[in-house]
């Protein structure tokens, strides 16, 4: 209770503030707090079926492996998920200015898949050059991501936030951030022992994963490479056999990536991206696991090892802005995994993820968009190949308050 009324206190005590301080476009104030968020109601129509717990996103990795493996095709969803709230402060320090963010969505993942639940995206802070907790990983590009109104996005592009200590020695349009990040999280926000099937096989996470990010401004817009490398390894911890499946794998990943702004005031953008990697799979947006089995003939001590993952991504849209008030995007991404001949023959494979969509601003602050999504699904040795198409359609709110003070106060 105590913290609630503080809150309260605080906020009251800034509105006083800006209500004091006048229109905020006076130059001599500079923000110190910041409210923002959304709310936002999909609804759409899935001609095909998917997991279940992914109701509302197209995600290829959970598309059905077999026939009628989800039931039946067909199904309308409603949700709330996508709903948003967050805070950032900016405060002078003799250091320079602290920086942080604390923000929160509705949609679960995780234990709480398929859940309307509160689910940490950042939480971070910032000194100068150096900032830690949970953030966007270096080794993803978040500008890639195309103006949509699916939740989950393109399957074949890095995306993750980790929890993390980076240092930016280069700062701004141009920048250079290295990270050291948190080992063997999953990409469902899981634990990493998921990704090791075998039974009686543990994770050992002994060093962080070491990311890093180059990006160039150019007058077009910019590039940027990103590169990550990081080490898996796993102990046997069955004792009561002759086995010994001790192992580890040298993962790593390189991720290129742009934007292109074109047209009137260059509104437009092209995103695009492709990232290679062995063992990164719980970076990427949609993937399966790091760690893969393949046989070791000829050796009874140990008759199959663990071994990364290869796997190839790629991903590109087109942002048009027709006018101050409609907007389309179209585009396409895939992942595809190089599995050894010892994987199940239904094992996930190759992805494809596409969508077009048209989005309609009649005011400030709100939009509402209409989109048709495509997803597809290819086993490994089995022959299954499957499709999805859906249409959704989405209205935002988008709320916001920042609270200013005098310059150098």
């Amino acid at each position: 209770m105590r913290s609630r009324r503080s809150l309260t206190t605080v906020l009251g005590l800034m509105s006083l503030a800006v209500a004091v301080q006048g229109q905020t476009s006076d130059t001599t104030k500079e923000k110190s707090f910041e409210i923002y968020g959304f709310a936002m109601m999909d609804m759409g129509y899935n001609a095909g079926a998917i997991q279940p717990d992914w109701f509302d996103v197209m995600r290829p990795t959970k598309l059905p492996a077999y026939k009628d493996e989800f039931g039946s095709e067909g199904n309308m969803y409603f949700g709330v998920r996508q709903s948003r709230l967050g805070f950032k402060s900016y405060t002078n320090t003799p250091l320079g200015e602290l920086y942080t963010q604390f923000e929160f969505e509705m949609f679960g993942t995780g234990v709480d898949a398929g859940q309307t639940t509160i689910r940490l995206r950042h939480a971070y802070g910032q000194l100068g050059k150096w900032g830690a907790g949970q953030y966007w990983s270096p080794f993803m590009d978040i500008d890639i991501f195309p103006n949509s109104v699916e939740y989950w996005g393109p399957t074949g592009m890095a995306f993750y936030r980790n929890v993390q200590l980076r240092y930016m020695p280069i700062m701004g349009d141009t920048r250079l951030t290295v990270a050291l990040e948190r080992p063997g999280a999953s990409s469902d926000q899981g634990t990493y022992g998921t990704t090791i099937e075998s039974a009686g096989l543990a994770p050992r996470l002994q060093v962080p994963d070491l990311s890093a990010e180059y990006r160039k401004a150019t007058k077009f817009g910019y590039v940027e490479l990103a590169g990550i490398v990081r080490n898996a390894a796993w102990v046997d911890q069955n004792s009561n056999d002759s086995l010994d499946l001790d192992g580890s794998a040298i993962c790593y990943g390189l991720n290129l990536t742009t934007n292109i702004h074109y047209g009137p005031e260059k509104r437009n953008t092209i995103r695009a991206g492709v990232v290679y990697g062995q063992g990164i799979q719980n970076y990427m947006n949609d993937a399966t696991t790091d760690i893969g089995v393949r046989a070791n003939p000829g050796d009874a001590k140990t008759p199959f090892e663990g071994y990364a993952l290869p796997m190839l991504g790629g991903s590109l849209f087109v942002d048009h802005f027709w006018s101050k008030k409609m907007s389309s995007t179209a585009g396409y991404s895939f992942i595809t995994m190089d599995l050894d001949q010892s994987s199940d023959s239904s094992s996930f494979k190759t992805g494809g993820y596409a969508l077009a969509n048209v989005m309609f601003y009649p005011v400030p602050a709100v939009m509402w968009g209409v989109e048709l999504q495509y997803g597809s699904r290819e086993n490994f040795k089995d022959g299954w190949n499957y499709n999805a198409v859906r249409v959704q359609a989405s209205f935002k709110y988008n709320f916001g308050e920042a609270f200013y003070r005098k310059k150098n106060s």
